[in-house]
């Protein structure tokens, strides 16, 4: 019995890291085209009824595409150093790095979301969760500079969290790489002395 469950279990996560993998694939060869459950479902290999057996709708499934996306990359273990930092300022450095560091990873599919958000409510659904998600990144860094009485004069925790967030966005990262030529190491060093001169008591 038991036996039998654990197979059945293992067939329905095969499937879904299945279908999240197309979805994947999908975005990121389409680079903005919209992509459908029925595209998905083919490029799976199961039917659209398994598709939405797992995902309800297709703004679960695009979300569930790019949290797969941090589970592969393993984005928690990149923001262990900024999460454990003992101070707001190390803290802010190591998530400007983490952040750094993964943005050409993470690009393909963002690349393709940014494209077909402003036509396609779904896949803006699944932009704004994820940019949420780096807000909130940049929200507890800056907390932390608040917390150690290094935040910068004048500044809300509310508008220095814009500013950063601001910066760190993926259309400040391809202008600075892509228009700018900056290399990711240099995007990352000066990012940090830029967040630091704006954010940081002196």
């Amino acid at each position: 019995m038991y036996v039998r469950l654990y197979i059945m279990s293992r067939k329905i996560m095969d499937t879904r890291t299945r279908i999240l993998e197309s979805a994947w694939k999908l975005l990121e060869a389409g680079q903005g085209q919209g992509v459908r459950m029925s595209d998905i479902a083919k490029a799976a290999g199961v039917s659209r009824q398994a598709v939405y057996l797992h995902f309800p709708n297709r703004a679960e499934l695009l979300i569930a595409t790019t949290r797969y996306l941090d589970e592969v990359n393993k984005t928690d273990e990149r923001l262990a150093q900024s999460r454990g930092a003992r101070t707001g300022e190390e803290r802010l450095a190591a998530y400007i790095e983490a952040w750094g560091n993964y943005l050409p990873e993470i690009y393909g599919i963002a690349k393709a979301l940014l494209a077909m958000k402003d036509t396609d409510k779904e896949a803006e659904i699944a932009w704004n969760n994820r940019m949420q998600a780096v807000r909130h990144g940049c929200e507890a860094a800056v907390k932390a500079l608040k917390k150690d009485d290094m935040l910068a004069p004048g500044l809300s925790v509310t508008v220095a969290t814009d500013i950063l967030w601001t910066i760190m966005s993926v259309r400040s990262w391809e202008h600075f790489t892509m228009e700018c030529g900056w290399s990711k190491k240099k995007y990352i060093e000066r990012l940090k002395s830029m967040a630091h001169r704006m954010l940081v008591k002196s």
